[in-house]
């Protein structure tokens, strides 16, 4: 049992992938094999903060085969910290790119090579089937002939849900031509691709999530959070008490009943502060004050 007063997941509300129901509230897997330096992260310790996110109600995992670093696999990772898996935790996972074992990056894969890719998360995660796979695509102008070929894995029972990743509003009606798409899972944040705000009301409109990632980042992606912070953010995350990343974490998920957040890290101390902002509730002025960080952004 939790103490009193220690904010879990549960929080954040649910949300409903396909017949899956996560907490809206999640935890990203790529931090856990290096930290922003690149160095890798101590085993024990990733170990830990997996565990501890499901005891704190994280039930929404992000990972992928291609989440390693010369020492880490995100996938061996989640295995060994979490097998046998609890009943309600979803693990999803992307495939589409890869990596050499040198970790260099190899060309998108062809809708031919998406199996062996799929065949790999599931032996690194120690599943028979894995319950979301999303499509991350890169430089397609049609994704369908990709998405054909998961959804004959998910027919075949290798896949439970499909989502896609990485993708320009118009690939969305693309994939639903092919086959149920539960999720879309693109960079996003506060101030970061306004341009998207549309994108993710039309998710909702069709009942699909939308999945930020990089959205305590934004532009500083896999280099984590650069450069000095908006004075806004800063304040009213002062006026909050809590820090300018919990504060971006609770604005995403302000941003409507679909949005789905996936924060990361390998610091415990982050990951409960990370989950408590499910439960941070901004009020009209402080939205305001946001939007308008959020519309001078790229």
């Amino acid at each position: 049992m939790e103490k009193t007063g220690t904010v879990t997941a549960h929080a954040s509300g649910t949300w409903t992938l396909g017949d899956l129901t996560v907490n809206r509230l999640g935890f990203g897997a790529m931090r856990l094999t290096a930290g922003a330096d690149g160095r890798p992260m101590d085993r024990d310790r990733a170990i830990g903060v997996l565990r501890r996110a499901v005891e704190l109600g994280v039930n929404h995992i992000d990972t992928a085969a291609f989440y390693f670093s010369p020492l880490r696999s995100a996938n061996e990772l989640i295995n060994t910290a979490l097998a046998p898996y609890p009943d309600d935790l979803v693990i999803a996972t992307k495939v589409g790119p890869g990596k050499d074992p040198s970790g260099q990056w190899l060309p998108l894969a062809r809708p031919d090579q998406l199996r062996g890719q799929v065949e790999e998360n599931l032996r690194q995660l120690g599943r028979d089937h894995l319950d979301l796979v999303n499509l991350r695509q890169a430089g397609l102008e049609s994704i369908a002939e990709h998405l054909g070929a998961l959804a004959e894995l998910r027919d075949a029972g290798l896949i439970r849900q499909l989502g896609i990743s990485n993708v320009r509003p118009h690939h969305l009606p693309q994939a639903l031509a092919v086959a149920p798409v539960v999720c879309v899972q693109n960079a996003y944040g506060l101030g970061y691709r306004a341009g998207h705000d549309q994108f993710i009301r039309d998710c909702a409109a069709q009942g699909v999530a939308y999945v930020p990632f990089f959205s305590i980042a934004t532009s500083g992606r896999e280099a984590g959070a650069t450069g000095v912070e908006d004075p806004e953010v800063a304040a009213v995350a002062a006026a909050h008490g809590v820090s300018s990343a919990v504060l971006r974490i609770a604005w995403a998920l302000h941003r409507g009943p679909n949005v789905l957040a996936i924060p990361g890290t390998g610091n415990p101390e982050h990951l409960a502060a990370n989950v408590a902002a499910g439960a941070l509730r901004l009020t009209g002025d402080d939205l305001a004050r946001l939007e308008a960080v959020h519309q001078r952004g790229s």
